[in-house]
């Protein structure tokens, strides 16, 4: 079989180290050696690593997607002069061919030397930073969504139906008598009067859901709700305010 890549490294990687396999194919011969060395998985001995490798004039370095961990190794060794490749674990492993005494470090090595793996696409890093934000994003206002629809079952505990009249409890009408629980106000007019907007003519039935069995046990939680929620609402940034118009604020 041809080989592509006569100094190839495969890199087996883990949580705490990699198993690194350096391939070289000398001219002449028709078997390959190949060394296996341990590297951390620090920043520091990854550019030990990087150093190491341009010094055994590697071409080629193929490294498995291993859950997350193969993110430091890749973003520090991506720089250096040698192909980068990142490829499946599924993918490599199901190729034939494969001896079951071969290290994953000596096969993915052997597998780059004569070119029959193909690497996973990485973005640049300005879209991985994108992608970070989007998905942090993403994370923070489903968790304040969750904090809501934990907020409403403790309300339907104390016996509070304000869900079913307020089609956001969370909202300005919403947030005020929450407000007021957690204060300690347990008047039903009262709580009601607090309706503002075209929820004032629903006063009758605001009276009436807000009437239950609210302790002081339920107005401590429902604080500690929302702060969460209002903790949660800090963490999300706004959209851009190219992508949507906005949105009055519901009552």
């Amino acid at each position: 079989m041809d080989v592509v890549h006569a100094v190839c490294a495969g890199l087996d990687v883990s949580k705490r180290d990699a198993k690194v396999c350096v391939r070289k194919q000398e001219p002449g011969r028709s078997r390959a050696s190949s060394t296996v060395t341990t590297w951390g998985a620090t920043t520091p001995r990854i550019l030990v690593l990087r150093d190491h490798l341009i010094g055994e004039g590697v071409t080629l370095v193929v490294m498995e997607a291993t859950s997350d961990y193969w993110k430091p190794f890749y973003y520090v060794l991506e720089d250096g002069p040698f192909e980068l490749m990142l490829v499946n674990a599924r993918h490599v492993k199901n190729l034939p061919g494969r001896k079951t005494d071969v290290s994953d470090a000596a096969w993915l090595a052997q597998l780059g030397a004569h070119g029959l793996v193909r690497g996973s696409f990485v973005p640049p890093q300005p879209i991985r930073q994108l992608r970070d934000l989007t998905r942090t994003r993403t994370s923070v206002v489903r968790e304040r969504g969750r904090e809501i629809q934990r907020l409403e079952k403790l309300l339907e505990d104390a016996g509070i139906k304000l869900s079913s009249v307020a089609s956001d409890i969370t909202g300005v009408s919403g947030r005020a008598m929450l407000e007021a629980l957690a204060a300690g106000e347990h008047d039903p007019v009262v709580l009601a009067e607090l309706a503002r907007r075209r929820l004032r003519s629903k006063i009758p039935e605001l009276t009436e859901a807000l009437t239950g069995r609210f302790s002081d046990h339920h107005a401590f939680l429902v604080r500690v709700h929302l702060d969460l929620i209002d903790q949660h609402t800090r963490g999300s940034p706004p959209p851009s305010p190219t992508s949507s118009s906005p949105r009055p604020e519901p009552t």
